[in-house]
């Protein structure tokens, strides 16, 4: 398994990169939550029995640097600008999400460019990753393999309907929650899969007695559903 820097190229987002095997075939990009940065997740790579999935590249970008209002306006590592506490429509500053959205948009073309198609390749995230995660990979142009959503919410809600690619109508979607989460609430992250569902979604929900964190429990479900859409993105689904 090697870990090394990504290849500099000034219009692509900087990020850490792990590689399973070498000649990855597929890829999973991984978005940190706010205030983190890509080092946060790459420990979870380790915990995978990495031998059972197909060569992959794990790839996970910083976020730029930005003020969040409700952090007094302090300048972090972030997605999109957070300006108030509840979770109203106008929680989060859609043109930090759209821009955000474009940067992934531009990692999942340089996978491409590396010989991954976008059937071969996972958007994943973690709290405001994983509600840049879910934005991107539902109006993705091109059948992505899946979305993995932890810890997260379903931003600009109420514009997916008008926006949602029927690429990936159906595209499978794992979603986690720790049950005490304080940050962003359980009941919240329901919510969005339920409108998922709503929406005929393939969304697995699970839930995990913990805060804002990932468990061990958690990670081995993660590993399994990897394991399946990865393998089944080969055969089942099919380039848009």
């Amino acid at each position: 398994m090697e870990t090394r820097p990504n290849a500099s190229q000034d219009a692509l987002l900087p990020a850490v990169e792990i590689e399973t095997g070498p000649q990855p075939v597929r890829a999973v990009i991984w978005l940190h939550g706010l205030g983190a940065d890509g080092h946060d997740f790459e420990p979870v790579v380790g915990e995978f029995e990495w031998q059972r999935l197909p060569p992959t590249r794990f790839v996970f970008p910083h976020a730029p640097m930005r003020a969040v209002t409700i952090n007094n306006g302090y300048v972090m590592p972030a997605w999109y600008d957070i300006v108030s506490l509840d979770f109203s429509d106008r929680r989060e500053d859609p043109d930090g999400v759209r821009e955000s959205a474009r940067q992934i948009e531009a990692l999942v073309a340089r996978e491409n460019a590396r010989g991954i198609e976008d059937r071969h390749i996972v958007l994943a995230g973690f709290s405001q990753g994983g509600a840049i995660a879910l934005h991107t990979g539902l109006r993705h142009p091109r059948r992505l393999a899946g979305i993995l959503a932890l810890s997260t919410y379903l931003p600009l809600a109420p514009t997916l309907a008008a926006e949602v690619n029927t690429a990936n109508c159906d595209i499978p979607v794992f979603m986690a929650h720790g049950e005490d989460d304080p940050v962003i609430p359980c009941e919240l992250g329901q919510r969005s899969a339920e409108k998922l569902r709503s929406m005929a979604f393939p969304v697995q929900w699970r839930t995990y007695p913990m805060e804002h964190s990932v468990s061990m429990e958690e990670i081995r479900d993660i590993e399994t559903w990897l394991r399946d859409v990865l393998a089944d993105s080969g055969t089942s689904n099919a380039m848009a």
